[in-house]
């Protein structure tokens, strides 16, 4: 199928957009996005600075009404990952931060073409399998074909490992064009590689030796909760691990290196956006902290891209199905 034809103008409504990771990821792979609700206020004054003509819908996915986009191609969204993740207490269900019902009361009114929904790879394990199974059920009342599946960005270009876990459905009288996007053939970059212009942007003498220390894909990077107190790589064991590509991730610097830095450099936001997958053309607003929480925990455009170019792929092998009958 040519190119140009995977890129038609497709629709797409996305529940908590975040930064805007997956809104970017969409919009490169085709789709346009129809409205973006988000209820962190910085989070929404990024999505604005950047894309000024989006509809930005600012609050919560439990009072958004869906129905004036009913038919719409694509419902995506990376709800809350606390409930989940293996950083927190892992309640699920029992978290009142679990959006998932909402979800998937807004599937039932949208009744979307495809579904596509990120969360963190603590929603894969064991002790979730239950839950996973009854959204699946859920999905199929309602009717779709949807799988659970684990990505790992590196394997898409990102230079971080950021296992994410990822549920795509679509209705089941197309269910059969659709596939997941096959990992990329080609390594993704090292930590130096994708820094090293922006490490020795402020004229720091060691960024040469620094990129060959820091040779390998990052570890995951951590965005916290609004009550972590500050800008950091994660935890210890992160820490450790950044340690050992060079890089100081205990805080988050202002600025790159000057030139008469000693010792391991910090990441600026804009470094840890780098490692996200956004384009340096993307603006992240707000003070530090904010701003680095922000690109933290978004959903990595590439990945993103990848899995919605395979739904384009089957939404538009429909049409071509149905023209041709």
């Amino acid at each position: 199928m040519p190119k140009d034809s995977v890129k038609s103008a497709l629709a797409s409504v996305e529940m908590c957009a975040g930064a805007g990771g997956q809104a970017l990821g969409l919009e490169q792979a085709g789709f346009e996005h129809e409205a973006l609700v988000e209820i962190d206020a910085h989070c929404c004054n990024t999505l604005r600075e950047n894309r000024p003509k989006w509809n930005i819908i600012e609050g919560d996915l439990t009072s958004f009404d869906g129905t004036p986009y009913k038919g719409i191609d694509l419902l995506a969204g990376g709800l809350p990952c606390p409930p989940f993740s293996i950083a927190g207490k892992q309640l699920g269900k029992e978290d009142e931060r679990d959006l998932f019902p909402a979800g998937l009361r807004l599937i039932s009114e949208i009744k979307p073409r495809a579904v596509m929904i990120e969360n963190v790879r603590g929603l894969m394990g064991a002790n979730f399998e239950d839950y996973r199974e009854y959204i699946l059920k859920k999905l199929s009342k309602l009717g779709y074909k949807a799988e659970w599946k684990l990505l790992h960005a590196s394997e898409y270009g990102v230079p971080q490992l950021r296992p994410r876990a990822i549920l795509v459905g679509v209705q089941k009288n197309i269910s059969e064009f659709f596939e997941w996007p096959e990992p990329h053939e080609i390594e993704p970059p090292t930590v130096g590689e994708v820094l090293h212009d922006l490490m020795a942007d402020r004229g720091w003498a060691g960024a040469d030796d620094w990129r060959k220390i820091a040779n390998k894909i990052a570890p995951t990077i951590v965005g916290g909760s609004k009550k972590h107190g500050g800008p950091d790589l994660g935890p210890t064991r992160a820490k450790r691990q950044w340690a050992e590509l060079g890089v100081n991730g205990h805080t988050i610097a202002n600025e790159a290196p000057d030139p008469d830095h000693e010792g391991m450099p910090r990441l600026t936001v804009p470094m840890v956006a780098r490692l996200q997958g956004f384009s340096d053309k993307w603006t992240i607003t707000g003070r530090k902290t904010n701003a680095y929480r922000q690109v933290g925990n978004a959903f990595p455009p590439p990945v993103a891209r990848a899995v919605a170019e395979k739904i384009i792929e089957c939404l538009e092998a429909t049409r071509v199905t149905a023209l041709a009958g």
